[in-house]
């Protein structure tokens, strides 16, 4: 097993190029899939955090990043993306240990992130402001993007190497500066982060600033002080919600990507094989221990399939590899934490109460003593309208709903609060396309094509706003059209 690199450290806060020592003590860092502690994380105090905000608002004012050259920022950027794929053991040795990720999940939390920055340095190339058609204009009408100002980003627990990496190279691609707040869960990734900019990039001081509070009222300082432009946060529905209440009293602009119950459709002409059972159970169930917004978490099956669905899935649950994501036979990690495998435990539970039948898992593994492990579950015979098919588990659970024809998958598939992402399969791509046109979700995948370099983000209650690609990038910057004279 390999040892925790040099990232598993114990940080201060990264505020104006500095490191600062805590003003509300020190918390612990637990290894979710061992409970020891791995290292403490600073605390801040309402103060402190407000301190953050008056470094990232004096540095965007100052105009030193701004008002840089693109081909410079860009430049700056990349130095972050070259960093983190030079230290990517380090980085992976940090995602086992502090978040549980496995050998076959490290694409998407380590190296993934790094690409994303690169592609962010990409993006600080593109045109702030260029002419566009306009009916009834005398001259030309110049269409400018200009960057918003101070950014608050707060991240979830779940990919925090990924999110952060996201967020910030897209708000710092646009010209803004930010504060980045980790989850107290997860606070060793954004420190992290910090580090890589602060020893190995031209980033000035005072654009980035990370701080780890762990109370409300340090977290809300980043939604409601004045000196902040927007929020973009990832999370859950409810604090997204009260995120969006915070910033609404200055009319901040707020980028949200909250939680999903998504939906994978099998239409009745799909070849069903164990390929394709693979990643069904992958994508609804064990990615990330199914601690993922974008999970497909509902399986829906017409009836001529459904028992021979369930009954392949449940085989393949049974041969996942559960365990200390250190060992590189392990397939699926741990919980966030106990509290979170208590949720996970209890909602099953009430699935059953409903009339659901446990068809696999649905309890913790007997073998693993530490650490806060589930099985992954596979559920049938549940309602659409029952609550562990309304309601976002977040944890190793899918499932299986039947349905009767294509317009009643699409019904069903709709028939949520939520609408961050989903999947169709089936023989016909037009057919398939059609039943696609007809989810109300922000992504959707056929056959297992998962869209490129497309705006990512939900419906309803999944979110506001998109990111991803120029489109995310425009939602860091505030457009402004200027008329320019024949």
């Amino acid at each position: 097993m390999a040892e925790t690199g040099t990232l598993v450290d114990t940080y201060g806060h990264f505020i104006d190029g500095q490191w600062v020592e805590p003003d509300a003590g020190r918390y612990n860092v637990r290894n979710p899939a061992t409970d020891e502690l791995i290292s403490t994380a600073p605390d801040a105090s309402v103060a402190q955090v407000q301190g953050a905000i008056s470094a990232a608002r004096a540095a965007f004012d100052s105009g030193r990043w701004s008002e840089l050259d693109p081909a410079e920022r860009a430049r700056r950027i990349q130095q972050l993306s070259d960093a983190m794929l030079a230290r990517s053991d380090e980085i992976n040795a940090l995602a086992q240990a502090e978040w549980g990720c496995t050998a076959n999940e490290r694409i998407i939390h380590v190296e993934g992130p790094a690409f994303m920055v690169g592609h962010a340095a990409e993006l600080a190339l593109e045109p702030a402001e260029a002419p566009m058609d306009a009916w009834g204009a005398a001259g030309t009408t110049l269409l400018r993007h200009e960057p918003m100002g101070v950014v608050s980003i707060l991240t979830p627990w779940n990919f925090p190497h990924t999110l952060n990496a996201m967020k910030v190279g897209a708000a710092l691609a646009a010209g803004n500066t930010v504060v980045l707040k980790p989850s107290p869960l997860t606070p060793l990734a954004g420190l992290a982060l910090a580090r890589l900019i602060d020893e190995q990039t031209d980033i000035p001081p005072g654009v980035v600033n990370v701080v780890t509070p762990t109370s409300v009222a340090a977290s809300k300082a980043l939604t409601v002080d004045p000196r902040v432009d927007m929020v973009s946060f990832t999370g859950s529905s409810a604090v997204g919600r009260d995120v969006m209440a915070g910033a609404a009293a200055g009319m901040k602009r707020v980028l949200l990507e909250c939680g999903g119950k998504s939906a994978s459709i099998l239409l009745d002409d799909v070849d069903v094989n164990e390929e394709l059972l693979q990643r069904l159970l992958f994508e609804g169930c064990t990615l990330h221990a199914g601690q993922a917004c974008i999970l497909n978490s509902r399986l829906l099956v017409p009836d001529s399939l459904h028992d021979d669905v369930v009954a392949g899935l449940s085989e393949l649950a049974n041969r996942v590899v559960i365990g200390d994501p250190r060992d590189p036979e392990v397939t699926m990690g741990p919980l966030i934490s106990r509290e979170h495998l208590d949720r996970v435990e209890g909602m099953v539970a009430r699935a059953e109460r409903d009339g659901a039948t446990v068809v696999t898992g649905g309890s913790r593994p007997k073998h693993l003593e530490q650490g806060f492990f589930f099985e992954p579950t596979i559920l049938a015979g549940a309602g659409a309208d029952s609550f562990i098919a309304q309601e976002e588990v977040f944890g190793p659970v899918l499932t299986v709903l039947r349905y009767q024809d294509d317009e009643d998958a699409v019904t069903v598939a709709n028939h949520s609060q939520y609408g961050l992402g989903g999947a169709v399969w089936g023989s016909d791509v037009e057919r398939a396309l059609g039943v696609a046109r007809g989810i109300r979700t922000g992504q959707v995948s056929i056959n297992g094509t998962i869209p490129g370099d497309a705006p990512f983000g939900g419906f309803k209650q999944s979110g506001i706003g998109r990111e991803g690609g120029v489109m995310g990038l425009r939602a860091y910057m505030e457009p402004k059209a200027i008329g320019v004279p024949a």
